[in-house]
């Protein structure tokens, strides 16, 4: 199995919504892949509440069942249409992907 897991800093304002309002709709759609990508085994998406200088304001969890399932997952259209919005509001992104047996 495959772990991506993806922690993005999001910009204060951008597409004229608040970094909480732009956090709630990149978790919204991310949660609304669960069941359409195959290969993907399960997706969580949670949203900081500490705010602090060291926590990232929102966080991807997934689980794949092959490295090659994490890379169709990456060009299928319905993830590739959630991208512009999830780069245009984002400041930075960290990620991990990892395999465990």
């Amino acid at each position: 199995m495959i772990k991506h897991i993806v922690i993005w800093s999001l910009k204060e304002n951008a597409n004229e919504n608040s970094k909480q309002v732009n956090a709630q709709i990149i978790k919204e759609k991310l949660e609304a892949l669960r069941g359409r990508i195959p290969g993907l085994l399960n997706i969580e998406v949670g949203i900081d509440f500490s705010f602090t200088a060291n926590s990232g304001d929102i966080v991807l969890y997934s689980e794949f069942t092959s490295k090659q399932a994490l890379i169709e997952y990456q060009i299928h259209p319905e993830h590739k249409a959630v991208v512009p919005m999830v780069v245009e509001v984002c400041s930075s992104r960290q990620v991990v992907d990892y395999e465990i047996n």
